[in-house]
Parts: C-alpha cells; structure tokens; sequence
C-alpha cells in the first residue's frame, strides 16, 4: 500500500480544489463505462430542459462528437455544420447498436463551407437557430456572417483555449489573467471580443490540454505509441514542468451546462483536470492506464538539437495549467475523470483497441537518443 501511495502522489499534483484521491480506476468502474453515459446530461441540465434548435459549427471529431450526443439525449433538435469530407456519425467504441441508430437518426447535416461567407449567412438564415456550439471556429471573421445570419439568436458558445493567456511566473491561470494579443490562439481572442461588440449573449470555454478516445491531437496518443513500443521516452528538461489535462467527456458536460445557463452569459470558464501533472508523471500515467511496466525516462535539453519543423513532444516545455475554480462554484460543474481514470477510458476505447489518430514516428526521438549514448 505504501508504494501505492508513493506512486499516486508522484503522478498527481492536487489543485486548491480538487476532490479526487488520484486513486487509480477500479475494474468495475471501467466497465461501468464501457458505454459512456455522460452524468451531466441526466442530473446537471435543468437550465436547458426546453427543447433548442441548435447549430453544432463541426462535431464529426472529436469534442463535438460527445457534445452532439448530449445534446440529442436531452431532446434537442441538434443540425452539424460542415463540409461533408467525413462520416457525418460515427458509432463510438462501446456504443450499441440501438444507441448509435437513434443518435445518427435524430442528427441533421448541413453542408457546408464557413469561409463561404455568403452561403453561411444565407443557409443559416433559413433556419433561425437559437443556439450556436461554434466548435472549430478560430478567427472572428468567421463567427461575424453567423452572428449576421442569426439576429435572434439566444446565445453563443465558443470554444475558445487556454493558450491565449499570457505567460505568466503566477499560476494557475484565471479567467480575470492578462491575455497575450499575440497568441497563436489571438484569433480567438478577436473572437470574444468580436462577440461583446455585437452585444451577442455568448459564452466562452477555454480549455487547457484535451484528451480521450478519438483526440486528433498526439496527446496521450504520443506516450501510448512509445510505452507499446517498448521504448524509452525522452522529456525535455527536468520533467518537473506542471501541465495540466481535461477529458473530452467531461469538457463536453461543460458545455452542455452553459446552454441557457443564465451565470454563464458573457462569461468565460476554463476547463480542464481538477489535478496538475508533471511531465514525468504524465508518462508515468500513461504507463499505468495501459498496464505497461514502469517506463524508461530520458531527459534532454532541447537547445542541444536542430529537430527543424518537427515536434520533439506533444506539450509545450513549461508550467501551464488553470483554474477551474469557477466553473465549479457557478456551473455546478466537477470533472468525472481523474487522470489515471480518464487515461484508462482512452487507452481501453481507442489505442488499446488499435487506433490512433497519426502513426509512430521516432525520428526526434532517435536523435536524442543517439546523442545520450554517445555521451555516454
């Protein structure tokens, strides 16, 4: 039990507010899973009990797959905006049959291209929606001919991300932080202020680093690829930096809990893991979730190497988490997944079973670890 422990606090950095032990998932409790039934869509949603026609801008990958699901269980009439190169549903692992049938039967499509200004301001028009979920937007010229299209819109919710804050030696970051205008995600601060400009009831979510089954982001996918492998895997610097990762399934209750949510009306919440992690406890994690043995860690300097445009590791090489305070004491809201449990939900619904998202590649990895046995 001792080691236990030991192990446990290695992995996990509690936050001011956490309530999780960091205990790692029960057999039973995966299997309770299996299946996701998402909690906040059966207790947390009586803000939004009346029925919304709602407009999803994407939702055939990743985040809007699980939130389109919430949305169709709560018996809203849920329409997908996108360009049609992919399956516009798709059955989730562990999904029966029954339930894939009437969520893909109750989903509607719309076709479409959201650069092409003048279809989105003439098709959405047509259908007056109340909501929009803007998923993938990421420049406000392209949420501006939605909110045109939609004069009577009742809100609209925006993904929007942790990375615009700025850097900063106080942590974690809140909502109230400075902003860094010249973020690779300054669009979406355009966005926001886009949105308050137009006097538009909106909401926006930021999360922090997103994982679980289907993530087109090497996030977990990344360490699952190396532990199968059997290799070691190299973590720059100490591996003593703090990130911070949020489930899918718990990011998409988020979002269903600010639909007509009056406490959520131009406000910002982020959203992410209740913990913080270490970079080594990440793998560490990783390792645990997929039942693979205690992995080899190689620490390296990145300045000592050229990897040009390639990405040596998934995160970027800091402190970088935030508080969820917020969302909790407003929305109601408290992440179902702790680390190890949520690594474990992925690993068993996606990798585990065979697939991912980009293949292996070990370029990067091959040159730190030549470079260590050379020096050795």
């Amino acid at each position: 039990m001792a080691a236990t422990a030991s192990l446990k606090s290695s992995l996990l950095l509690p936050s001011p507010l956490s309530d999780f032990s960091g205990a790692a998932v029960s057999i039973s409790a995966q299997k309770r899973r299996s299946s996701w039934q998402p909690r906040g869509a059966r207790v947390q949603v009586s803000a939004a009990a009346d029925s919304k026609n709602i407009l999803v801008m994407g939702g055939t990958r990743f985040i809007g797959v699980f939130l389109s699901r919430i949305l169709v269980k709560e018996g809203h009439q849920v329409t997908l905006f996108t360009r049609g190169k992919a399956p516009i549903t798709q059955q989730l692992p562990g999904e029966s049959d029954a339930e894939y049938a009437e969520f893909s039967s109750k989903v509607q499509h719309l076709k479409g291209d959201r650069q092409d200004f003048e279809f989105v301001k003439t098709s959405l028009a047509a259908k007056g929606y109340d909501v929009v979920y803007d998923i993938n937007g990421r420049e406000a010229v392209e949420v501006e001919p939605i909110i045109d299209a939609l004069p009577n819109l009742e809100q609209y919710i925006y993904c929007s991300s942790a990375g615009v804050y700025l850097k900063s030696d106080i942590l974690p970051h809140c909502e109230v932080d400075a902003v860094d205008p010249k973020s690779r995600h300054k669009g979406k601060l355009e966005t926001e202020n886009l949105l308050t400009s137009r006097g538009v009831n909106w909401t926006s979510i930021r999360p922090v680093y997103i994982y679980g089954p289907l993530n087109y982001n090497p996030v977990e996918e990344w360490f699952f690829h190396r532990l199968k492998a059997g290799r070691p895997i190299p973590i720059p610097g100490a591996g003593n930096q703090i990130t911070q990762l949020g489930h899918v399934k718990d990011l998409a209750r988020a979002f269903n809990l600010v639909l007509g949510n009056p406490k959520a009306g131009q406000q910002i919440f982020n959203i992410s893991g209740a913990k913080y992690v270490t970079f080594d406890g990440l793998a560490r994690a990783c390792a645990k979730a997929g039942g693979f043995p205690e992995p080899e860690l190689v620490h390296y300097n990145p300045k000592d190497f050229d990897f040009g445009k390639k990405k040596a590791f998934p995160f970027r090489d800091q402190h970088f988490f935030a508080s969820v305070e917020k969302a909790i004491s407003e929305l109601g809201w408290t992440p179902e997944f702790d680390l190890v449990d949520g690594l474990t939900d992925s690993y068993n619904l996606d990798f585990g079973r065979g697939t991912f998202r980009k293949a292996a590649d070990f370029t990067t990895d091959d040159m730190i670890l030549d470079k260590k046995l050379a020096t050795v």
